[in-house]
């Protein structure tokens, strides 16, 4: 299953060890048996089982570990995939923060805290990282679940500073008797850019006592780092620290410079000389992102106008870019975004690592239908100088390729990891009469849910949403997209479209991004929430969609027709069954986007399946054709923001049962208002009143699941749901 970023696979699949861990050693010049090293008791790792290890470590073993810790990663990614290249830049300051502080008294927030694998085999989980047969033992994120060194979980950004204010407010409150001692929040990898992050400083700094901000400036976000700020920052790593201005002394607080990021010697006493501080301090460590990854390709080779020729001489590890002005087009080198070639530094593709197993298959869903995305907008921009892509910080996950984004110039931005402002941003481009298109995942959407009903569908502001990840997938329990329709389509004035074809989605995003004025346009925002994994493998494969082979009728554009029209059979007729929709959807350009489609007209049962679940309801028509000799009417209602009551009257006729299909939370979601709809339309003709089963995910958080067995956990298999509707007749 791919995994919570969407670029790899998750926790939950093991890979066969290849070649490439014992190639690395070999680059390394580190004997290849410590790869793997569980069980042998002759490398420093294995002996780890808590940071007490670290601190009766000798002074000189320090370096060692590291050495050993980064090897470990680096087999971890090639055979397992994940976050390795901001890992790999806080090898040196993972050892020395345990080695100074005193986990779990001494509280250690990691933010974003994908870059805490090392504090995970420092704190008696190494093996999982070591032993293939144990990778699943952990979550890419730090989990109290999992040990009692974890503060929280924690899959987005910019919120350790606020909850390192909260800890560290108790603990000043209680005194003596709080348990807690320092309090330090680890933020950096491009998390600093998040709004939030700036409100913690800012609260930090008012609050005052003991607080630790080490801030990990690798001079990357998950993409190119972008704002303001960035400039500053630059200047204060080529000033060691004193350049002006300061945007942490101008927050009021404290702060000290550390150079040398990836020198465990130097982090320990930059540690040492804040523990026990009495007032917040922000402690600025320059890293390499992706710090030891292969050699294969030289910052020499990587050359861009501003960057000179790089020498590995450095006895620190960390490698000067003289990237001080962010003057190259995306503020990273021009990697080629693939995830299993990334390397040292500014390398977009260190993000996320896909391991060997995973080289060369098909793009995940986010890939594929966001570069179909970006090649259905690009022709346009020349004639359209108000269109403008939008994305909060992760465009190569979700198919915006950094060669599309050198095409697009002005018509690309990214704001950098700023939801809630992407969304107040589009809205403000909205209004002056431009054409914005925000894309990022479901579940970072989350974070601008205020925006969405303020700057956004209040103001009727004409944004279009590509809604990525959404609904069920075996991602992380902080990635999760089963709640975006939850979300999305119960915001006022807000149309989500949920298409289960690349045509659909094509002509979904077309109109969506019609310019203001032109015929048919939406009125409002429109949130497109993109295909999954069940279209694409159907687009793929027409056979996992029986009834119609993936050859489906043109969108309705008629005029509404009756309702209760039906067939000779007591069926409804796809020819003719147009639709009505909800007043709210009364508007121009509205109603046609938004009327169902009948796929299959029949009788008895109507199956209604929405979005990632429409191929289910093919295949479990299909079953039911087979097994008992029923017809069913097939229904695609390619919407969720209102429902289609005319079709929804014209099953009334020879259906007993309509049955919703939704892969995502079932409480408060899109099914339940179909039963809703018909307990409240109730007639005196009881043979008329439908029996209504729904079908979805239940309210609650999964951790890596793999899909096929949240669907069996819901019932959303065919046997599952054939069986539901037999067992009713």
């Amino acid at each position: 299953m791919r995994s919570a970023s969407g670029n790899g696979f998750d926790s939950s699949d093991s890979f066969a060890v290849s070649g490439a861990a014992e190639r690395t050693a070999r680059l390394h010049d580190i004997p290849p048996s410590i790869t793997p090293s569980h069980g042998d008791d002759s490398h420093l790792l294995s002996r780890i089982a808590s940071p007490a290890d670290v601190k009766a470590l000798a002074p000189n073993e320090l370096a060692e570990l590291c050495r050993e810790i980064r090897t470990t990663l680096l087999a971890y990614g090639h055979q397992h995939g994940g976050h390795i290249g901001s890992n790999l830049g806080m090898v040196e300051a993972t050892v020395a923060l345990h080695r100074v502080f005193d986990s779990p008294r001494d509280r250690i927030v990691f933010d974003v805290s994908h870059q805490s694998y090392v504090h995970k085999m420092l704190t008696g989980r190494a093996a999982a990282y070591l032993d293939p047969d144990r990778f699943s033992e952990v979550t890419g994120f730090t989990n109290p679940d999992e040990s009692k060194h974890d503060q929280f979980v924690l899959g987005h950004t910019g919120t350790s500073i606020s909850l390192a204010c909260g800890l560290a407010k108790t603990r000043d409150m209680e005194g003596p008797n709080s348990g807690i001692g320092n309090v330090i929040a680890v933020i950096g990898d491009g998390s600093l850019s998040s709004g939030v992050a700036f409100e913690g400083l800012n609260n930090a700094a008012e609050q005052g006592g003991n607080l630790i901000i080490v801030f990990n400036d690798n001079e990357m976000s998950i993409a190119g780092d972008f704002g303001g700020m960035y400039g500053p920052l630059a200047r204060l790593r080529a000033s060691g620290g004193t350049a002006q201005p300061n945007l942490f002394n101008a927050f009021g607080l404290d702060y000290r410079y550390v150079e040398a990021g990836n020198d465990v010697s130097a982090l320990v006493a930059a540690f040492e000389e804040v523990r026990d501080i009495d007032h917040p301090v922000v402690v600025h460590i320059h890293t390499l992102k992706g710090a030891g990854y292969d050699g294969e390709e030289t910052h020499a080779d990587r050359q861009t106008a501003s960057a000179s020729p790089v020498s590995f001489d450095s006895p620190t590890g960390v490698h000067p870019t003289d990237n001080v002005n962010h003057s190259e087009p995306w503020h990273s080198d021009h990697c080629n975004l693939s995830d299993h070639e990334p390397h040292e530094g500014q390398c977009e593709a260190s993000h996320w690592q896909n391991p060997d197993a995973a080289i060369g298959k098909p793009d995940d869903p986010r890939k594929h239908y966001g570069k179909m995305a970006m090649a259905a907008l690009e022709p346009r921009f020349a004639a359209e100088p108000g269109l403008v892509v939008i994305s909060p910080a992760t465009p190569g996950s979700n198919g915006i390729t950094h060669e599309f984004r050198e095409r697009a110039g002005a018509h690309y931005v990214d704001t950098g990891i700023t939801e809630s402002h992407a969304v107040a941003y589009a809205a403000g481009i909205a209004r002056a009469g431009g054409t914005p298109v925000v894309a990022t995942t479901a579940s970072f959407f989350q974070r601008a849910y205020d925006q969405f009903f303020q700057e956004m569908s209040l103001n009727r502001s004409r944004v279009t949403v590509l809604d990525f990840l959404g609904g069920l997938s075996g991602s992380d329990n902080t990635h999760s997209g089963a709640y975006d329709v939850t979300m999305f389509s119960n915001i006022p004035g807000a149309t989500m479209l949920v298409p289960t074809s690349a045509r659909d989605y094509l002509a979904d995003l077309a109109w969506a991004t019609a310019p203001a004025g032109s015929a048919d346009a939406p009125a409002g925002p429109v949130v497109i929430r993109v295909p999954g994994e069940a279209i694409l493998a159907a687009e793929r494969d027409a056979t996992l969609l029986p009834v119609t082979g993936g050859q489906i009728a043109d969108r309705p554009q008629s005029a509404s027709l009756p309702a209760s029209a039906s067939s000779a059979s007591g069926g409804i007729s796809a020819a003719t069954v147009r639709g009505t929709v909800s007043v709210t959807a009364q508007r121009a350009g509205v109603r046609h986007m938004l009327d169902w489609r009948v796929n299959q007209t029949g009788s008895h049962v109507a199956i209604i399946g929405l979005g990632n679940a429409y191929p289910l309801a093919e295949q479990t028509a299909a079953a039911l054709s087979a097994d008992y000799g029923i017809t069913a009417t097939v229904i695609d209602p390619r919407q969720c923001t209102s429902l289609d009551s005319d079709v929804l009257e014209s099953l009334r006729d020879g259906h007993q049962q309509v049955i919703t299909l939704e892969d995502g939370q079932l409480e408060g979601g899109w099914g339940e208002k179909v039963t809703a709809y018909y307990a409240n339309h109730h007639v005196s003709d009881g043979s008329r009143n439908p029996h209504v089963l729904n079908f979805g995910a239940a309210k609650e958080f999964t951790d890596r699941v793999p899909l096929g067995e949240l669907n069996e956990r819901y019932g959303l298999t065919v046997e599952q749901v054939t069986e539901a509707i037999t067992r009713c007749f």
